[in-house]
């Protein structure tokens, strides 16, 4: 049996997946990817090149389905590629639809079934855009941007056997008319390799001590260091957190760009602006930058963190909250729908109110003078991600629809011991 996967960043979210598909007796994984995509053991894999001179859209609300399209036509012609000198003739086709890369598999393998992973369907209220009124969503241009930007997913869902969501709340972004095509089935984390410790250290590059579970550390992560994960709420907390913990330590790890959401003013970066605005307001030799850390190193953050902070927009779930729960964290989150999800206020984490900064500083304060008491969160934050977001439990599920929609029975026991649920 042939499995193609198709990821503009391939493995992505599909790593466990089709190193599962690989390990089964007499499969053969195929993939298609930009140059961005990586290469994995056991699957052949085809890249398409990107155009010097893309092709400019008839109108600008159409720019990103023109950039969909061009991506579709050009993963295409890796597929044929993979098809005329592997023999690839896949049964089943799992895809991300974010990029426009599987617009045309349905035409190139229409005996394939075919899995869409639905990532986030964009909305112009109820969502990420216009949650924030510091930065205006400049009505009705923005709302007509944002429903052309979907045209590519929808699509790809039109082709597609099924859809694939990580979260129920991601899911209930599409339209409810596609709730019963789309799944839910988180990624999953490594809740072996993000679990408590208490003799973790941590000694940053450019910090001259090394850090301990004994330590008061407040941690905050972020991709890039940004207003869509909450950057400029969390700095703008500091200074009253610090003055009610003049013993707590600040470590912040996030690049200086832009992962989602619009740049910053040009000349700066989010992290600079927030920063200034604090800056003579807190204790500098207590707030550590660490960057984009080694993920040894991000394990160990979490194991010695005393109160880890993670703020999102009404947007896709970070998979640095699930192993925080992992590694037993006091998690402080905002109280959006994608957290809200994960966390229970007062069970396995406390939870405040997106813009509330004085809320925010107050519960981080608390949380960290309680400490010692909150055994029973950090063990609840635990077992939510045991019983929910533990890779095992979240690759069997997935793996189970996949099959499903193959009309096979479920070949779990041929995918290896990755797949045995913990209990």
């Amino acid at each position: 049996m042939d499995v193609l996967f198709i990821h503009n960043n391939f493995p992505g979210q599909f790593v466990h997946m089709a190193q599962a598909f690989a390990q089964r007796p007499g499969a053969r994984v195929f993939a298609v990817g930009s140059p961005t995509a990586r290469p994995r053991p056991g699957v052949t894999l085809a890249r398409y090149a990107l155009p010097k001179d893309p092709p400019k859209p008839g109108h600008p609300l159409v720019e990103r389905f023109t950039s969909d399209v061009v991506r579709g036509e050009l993963a295409g012609a890796a597929m044929q590629r993979l098809s005329q000198e592997a023999g690839c003739d896949p049964a089943l086709i799992v895809g991300h639809s974010g990029w426009g890369e599987t617009l045309f598999a349905r035409d190139i393998f229409p005996e394939a079934k075919q899995v869409v992973y639905s990532e986030f369907f964009y909305n112009y209220r109820n969502s990420d855009v216009g949650f924030d009124p510091e930065f205006p969503d400049g009505g009705l241009r923005t709302a007509a941007r944002i429903r052309t930007k979907n045209a590519g997913m929808l699509t790809a869902l039109a082709a597609a056997d099924m859809g694939l969501s990580p979260t129920e709340w991601q899911k209930r972004q599409h339209p409810d008319f596609l709730w019963d095509r789309i799944q839910v089935a988180h990624d999953g984390v490594d809740v072996d390799a993000a679990a408590p410790n208490p003799d973790a250290q941590l000694r940053p590059a450019g910090v001259d001590r090394t850090f301990t579970a004994k330590d008061e550390v407040i941690t905050f992560v972020n991709r890039q260091l940004e207003p869509y994960r909450g950057y400029h709420v969390f700095m703008r907390a500091l200074p009253e957190i610090m003055a009610k913990r003049p013993n707590a330590q600040v470590l912040i790890v996030g690049g200086d760009g832009v992962a989602y959401g619009r740049p910053a003013p040009a000349g700066t970066t989010w992290k600079d602006t927030y920063l200034d605005e604090v800056r003579g307001r807190i204790d500098m030799s207590r707030v550590h930058f660490l960057g984009q850390i080694p993920k040894p190193d991000f394990l160990a953050l979490l194991q010695i963190s005393s109160c880890h902070v993670y703020l999102t927009y009404p947007f896709v779930l970070s998979w640095s909250l699930l192993e925080a729960m992992a590694a037993g964290c006091l998690i402080v989150g905002s109280d959006t729908a994608p957290v809200r999800e994960a966390i229970v206020d007062g069970v396995n984490g406390r939870l405040v109110d997106f813009f509330d900064v004085v809320a925010l500083a107050e519960t981080v304060a608390r949380t960290l003078a309680e400490r010692d008491t909150l055994g029973a969160m950090r063990r609840a934050a635990r077992q939510t991600a045991l019983a929910t977001y533990d890779l095992r439990v979240c690759l069997t599920r997935q793996m189970a629809l996949l099959d499903g929609v193959m009309g096979a029975e479920p070949a779990l026991q041929a995918a290896g011991p990755a797949l045995v649920p913990v209990t």
